[in-house]
């Protein structure tokens, strides 16, 4: 017999919660196969069978939450499936079953897309997955639920309306989320104060220069590496943005690992982009492409999120023009990026038009001082209006 085990989880990450068994027990498994998905407050981890058999036993339902080490069920090695697994011999009892058909295996909702859709009335097999392998995510869930219905037929009776509310239990991901935020509000003593930059320079800079970098570097040219690289610059001149508190201590922090915050259809993760200090633009590309790959496959660990001395994130993706974010604790400082937007500025007495984006630089004023954080902000917009200051370090 062979156990189950739920795996380590991480630092920092005491228990997981049993999000779905692929099996069903009694039915045959294969070595490497897929058997149960575990949901943390940061990830989703996968379980995989170790040997070839039949699940015969789940000790943990859905919805239970477990610890490293719990034995989440059984395999027996070398068994063939049950014959209560299998579908009945009689021919009588298979013939009256109606019921819709099951989601491909490639189709197979996510749980929190499985709970959507349930409760929207919706067969997961009619559903496009994006996630990986083709999994129904969230994001396809709600984008399912709320497309517009086919016109029905006229009928005699009017159509009867769904619930007017809904109660979805918050995954764990969600509630830490939630947690760290409003943790972040009471603890730290938070503040943001606001710039412009002018976006001609990097704009002119990757327009001129991104076919050449995709082809000498396999990866594209994009303004988050112009942003990392900024940052580093200011935080090398204003380091208490760069520090934290722990207790009544400061710790100033001599290295650059820079978190770039990505929105999933679970929620808002943050890898993080080490050494930034000592990348080039291109390498600066290509982790965030990495991680932005991980993250839409749900693929991302423990180890991508962990850490960080300072967050950049940015609103303007959603067309967001402006924002306060929230401090990521302990981190004492987090930058908010914002849509581009052609605007009138008036340059030596005349009216141009100018590609600009608003920035706002969230920070601990228990440690930053209001001088510090303008000084970062500004030596940002400095980097970003002349790009060629990032790259001469000057």
């Amino acid at each position: 017999m062979v156990d189950i085990l739920t795996p380590a989880l991480g630092e920092s990450v005491s228990e997981a919660t049993i999000a779905k068994w692929s099996k069903k027990a009694g039915e045959a498994v294969k070595k490497n196969e897929l058997l149960v998905e575990l949901e943390t407050d940061k990830v989703t981890l996968e379980v995989f069978a170790e040997a070839d058999g039949v699940l015969s036993a789940i000790l943990k339902p859905e919805g239970e939450n477990v610890v490293p080490g719990d034995v989440l069920g059984q395999i027996e090695a070398g068994a063939a499936a049950s014959a209560s697994a299998a579908p009945a011999a009689a021919p009588v009892a298979e013939a009256p079953k109606a019921a819709a058909p099951a989601p491909a295996a490639g189709h197979a909702p996510m749980p929190s897309a499985a709970v959507i859709l349930e409760g929207a009335g919706i067969n997961p097999a009619s559903v496009s997955g994006t996630g990986k392998d083709g999994r129904v995510t969230k994001g396809d869930a709600l984008a399912a639920a709320s497309a517009p219905a086919a016109p029905a037929a006229p009928a005699a009776a009017p159509r009867a309306t769904g619930p007017r509310e809904e109660r979805v239990k918050m995954t764990r991901l969600r509630q830490t989320i939630a947690k760290r935020l409003k943790d972040a509000q009471n603890t730290a003593a938070m503040l943001t104060t606001y710039n412009e930059v002018d976006m001609s320079g990097v704009m002119g800079a990757r327009n001129k220069y991104k076919d050449i970098f995709e082809k000498k570097h396999g990866t594209k040219l994009g303004f988050m590496s112009f942003f990392v690289k900024a940052v580093v610059t200011a935080l090398k001149d204003v380091p208490a943005v760069n520090a934290e508190i722990d207790g009544t201590d400061i710790i100033y922090k001599n290295y650059y690992d820079i978190g770039v915050a990505v929105g999933t259809d679970k929620g808002l993760v943050v890898p993080v982009v080490r050494n930034c200090d000592e990348l080039s633009l291109a390498g600066i590309e290509k982790a965030i492409a990495g991680y932005g790959k991980k993250a839409r496959d749900g693929a991302l660990t423990m180890e991508d999120m962990q850490g960080g001395t300072f967050t950049i994130s940015n609103g303007g993706v959603y067309g967001s023009l402006m924002s306060s974010p929230i401090l990521n604790a302990p981190q004492s400082g987090i930058l908010g990026m914002h849509k581009i937007q052609d605007r009138v500025m008036v340059e030596n007495g005349q009216m141009v038009i100018r590609p600009m984006m608003y920035l706002a630089l969230s920070y601990d004023h228990r440690i930053v001082d209001g001088k510090e954080a303008v000084t970062f902000l500004v030596r940002v917009k400095e980097c970003l209006e002349n790009p060629e200051r990032i790259l001469l370090e000057i």
